[in-house]
């Protein structure tokens, strides 16, 4: 297993950053254990520290207007970058010509390029000469492993004796993965083993040990590769808790995501991740998203099993409305609902940890 962190990284997010579009550099800017992170490379928030940008908090991340700032830094010139990671996640994951130009730029400049996307840099000709020349590498993380090394479902799932939570969402780009990690980590800082499955490429970006990418696999092995990650996670370390990271929603029209992870993760309880102020889908002028409450009849109709939990994205409330609408959903569908990302997940453990020894049957 490679160690920890595997280098110095600038993100690159031009454009995009605090908009769904740049949620990947969001995680990244949030927590990983594969990079230090030295700085953002966004134009429009130049000057400006990430942290205090994306959640109001000062991290000690410079944004910067282009590579050549980064790079000419204080911060880099003691803490040389080594990694230039896109952290642009836009629909349809293609590249743009600017950020083409980029890439070029930071290989040339003898960078390491990892990138998520769905146009694999290892497969351009320009670019992987421009690495060869400089010694640097190309990872296309959203890149799958061959159909001979790909699984099937088996049902050894059923071996898996962790609890197993599966963070849903009603949208996409809505906060599912860093819902999940905030529950990873508060578990074990009560001293729970626990373990995430990451599903999609920004969780193995921050280090997730366990995990596909769910949207770049062939249908047919999906399930059989949710199950495999999840029961290697069970047999390598014994977790006390597995918490599986949802992808899209379940009626989202464009990324209807999730019916895997319920059929071949079979979880055992669901924790739900809801915009209160969104009302159509991220990207998807006149496309309402359903009501919670029909949201949640659909996935315990599905699974067997029930969504314990609504963890709420607080996009568009102010800090006065957020318990408001927090005490409104639990009325209205019958679950407590929590904002981890503002309040920290120790409401939400303290709910979930008696699941532990009362597993759903």
């Amino acid at each position: 297993m490679t160690e920890l962190p595997e280098g110095n990284a600038i993100i690159y997010c031009d454009g995009a950053f605090n908009t769904t579009n740049g949620k990947t550099a969001h995680g990244l800017v949030r927590f990983t254990d594969r990079y230090r992170v030295l700085a953002v490379i966004d134009s429009r928030y130049a000057g400006q520290d990430a942290g205090e940008i994306l959640d109001g908090k000062a991290n000690q991340i410079p944004i910067f207007k282009t590579l050549d700032e980064a790079l000419q830094s204080n911060g880099s010139r003691a803490l040389p970058a080594t990694h230039f990671v896109v952290g642009l996640a836009p629909d349809g994951g293609r590249l743009s010509p600017a950020a083409y130009k980029d890439i070029c730029t930071a290989l040339s400049l003898g960078l390491n390029v990892d990138c998520g996307l769905h146009d694999y840099l290892s497969e351009d000709p320009e670019l992987m000469k421009l690495a060869v020349n400089t010694g640097v590498k190309i990872r296309d993380v959203r890149k799958p492993p061959p159909i001979n090394e790909l699984h099937f479902f088996s049902g050894c799932i059923e071996e898996v004796k962790s609890l197993k939570i599966a963070v849903l969402g009603t949208d996409s780009a809505i906060g599912k993965r860093t819902t999940a990690w905030l529950i990873i980590k508060g578990l074990r800082q009560e001293g729970v083993a626990a373990e995430i499955i990451g599903t999609g490429q920004t969780a193995w970006m921050q280090g997730a040990r366990y995990g596909i990418i769910m949207d770049s696999l062939v249908n047919d092995f999906v399930a059989g590769e949710i199950e495999y990650a999840v029961w290697r996670a069970w047999t390598e370390n014994r977790p006390e808790v597995i918490v599986i990271e949802g992808q899209g929603s379940l009626m989202n029209p464009a990324y209807p995501g999730g019916f895997e992870i319920l059929a071949a993760g079979r979880p055992d309880i669901i924790v739900l991740q809801h915009a209160p102020a969104r009302r159509e889908y991220d990207g998807f002028e006149g496309y309402p998203i359903q009501p919670l409450a029909q949201q949640i009849e659909v996935i315990e109709l599905l699974s067997g099993k029930p969504v314990v939990a609504v963890t709420i994205n607080h996009e568009n409330l102010s800090n006065d409305q957020i318990p408001l609408v927090c005490s409104a959903i639990e009325q209205v569908v019958g679950c407590p609902a929590f904002d981890v990302l503002r309040d920290g997940p120790e409401k939400l453990i303290a709910f979930i940890k008696p699941f532990l020894t009362t597993k759903v049957p």
